[in-house]
Formats: structure tokens, sequence, C-alpha cells
């Protein structure tokens, strides 16, 4: 087994999962891209002592950055995984 500090990398604080928080009860982290569902409910569940409801995830591709020659680079490609915890929980991220 990973350690769960390989698998949740670090959570993702915007607008709009600050928003999910609220509503929904959601949190999102960026994690290990090879990282399963099931990899990810594990370490969230060891890292912050939390019962985890759900796990969906997505692949975020690395967007073109452009550099000073005619050659474009590239932001490398990352997961996000947006995690549930069961009714009464919540997380204390910042």
């Amino acid at each position: 087994m990973k350690n769960p500090y390989d698998i949740v990398r670090k959570a993702r604080v915007t607008e709009k999962s600050g928003a999910l928080k609220e509503k929904h009860n959601q949190y999102v982290f960026e994690v290990d891209t090879k990282a399963t569902k099931q990899d990810i409910r594990f370490a969230v569940e060891k890292i912050f002592n939390k019962k985890v409801a759900s796990v969906n995830t997505l692949r975020v591709t690395g967007k073109k950055k452009r550099e000073r020659t005619v050659n474009f680079g590239r932001k490398p490609n990352w997961k996000k995984a947006i995690v549930t915890l069961r009714e009464g929980e919540t997380l204390e991220l910042i």
C-alpha cells in the first residue's frame, strides 16, 4: 500500500471548491495520476480521520505555455479528486 501523503498531494482551495464545500460537503484535492478511487478514499480517511461517502475523479490536461521561442511548452497533466464526506463530517483546510 502506498503512503497516503504520496497519493493526496495538496488541497485545491478556489472559489469553486469553496462553493462545493458549503453546498455539498465536498472537498477538492490534487492527487497522484495513477491513484484509484479506493486509494484516494483510503488516503483521505487515514490523513484526516474522517469517513468518506464517495470519490469522483477527473484528469485535467495541461495547458499550452508560450515560451520566448517559436516552440510551445506544456504544463503537466494532473488528476483532480472531489471527495464527499459523510453527514456531520467537516475538514478544516485553512
